[in-house]
């Protein structure tokens, strides 16, 4: 058994978590970060690297999120990511101790963001992904599933990727499933951890902030056990 700490959308508040004891791997999904502008955005993702890097855990995944600008953008690059075994992955696959992990940052388009694509074409992404996976990791959730918010027009929605539930459920059936993106708002708890009945994966929502009360964790993440 293998004990595995989900964290996701820090948005800059990473030193405000409570490092848990007696962790085996930390997976982080993604948006370390805010500001659009990748310039600016580089020192965030820096400083986030930095905090990572320390932690007392032997493994470390690093999937990015829409905010991470500046590694889409290049400034911030896959060799920052290296030592202290840190594991960055953009579409790329891990094995850790018999665990095989895949990550992605992409989202289905909402916004000038990155890592983006149109819901019509992120499916060739989900597609090509290896049915022998243990744990999916991704930045944004399956639709329907603790993915939950408000549109800019003020109407609830499911905000999810309906194309990566379908591979989820059905294809790949990883034993967990990890996201972030969609963040608690003051009325609708997102962050959390779902099991479907009649599927065998368990979904991890990360996110530790709250929308619109940035400054303030409403979460510190999620403590998952994988057992072989």
């Amino acid at each position: 058994m293998k004990k595995i700490w989900h964290i996701s959308d820090t948005h800059t508040y990473h030193k405000l978590l409570t490092i848990p004891e007696n962790i085996d791997i930390v997976v982080f999904s993604g948006d370390c970060s805010n500001p659009r502008d990748p310039y600016t955005n580089e020192h965030e993702v820096k400083d986030f690297i930095h905090w990572f890097k320390e932690l007392p855990i032997e493994h470390k995944i690093f999937v990015a999120g829409n905010h991470d600008t500046s590694i889409e953008n290049k400034l911030v690059k896959k060799i920052d990511f290296s030592g202290y075994n840190i594991h960055y992955l953009e579409n790329d696959y891990i094995t850790i101790d018999g665990i095989k992990f895949f990550g992605s940052p992409y989202t289905p388009n909402f916004g000038n963001w990155s890592f983006m694509k149109d819901r019509s074409k992120i499916n060739k992404i989900w597609e090509k992904v290896d049915e022998d996976v243990d744990v999916f990791i991704v930045h944004g959730p399956p639709k329907g599933i603790l993915d939950l918010s408000y549109s800019r027009d003020g109407i609830l929605e499911y905000c999810g990727c309906s194309a990566l539930k379908k591979h989820i459920l059905n294809r790949i059936k990883p034993k967990l499933c990890l996201f972030g993106h969609i963040h608690n708002t003051e009325d609708i708890i997102n962050a959390g951890v779902l099991k479907l009945s009649d599927y065998p994966t368990i979904f991890s929502n990360g996110s530790v902030v709250t929308d619109r009360k940035f400054g303030k964790l409403s979460s510190n993440g999620n403590i998952l056990e994988y057992v072989y």
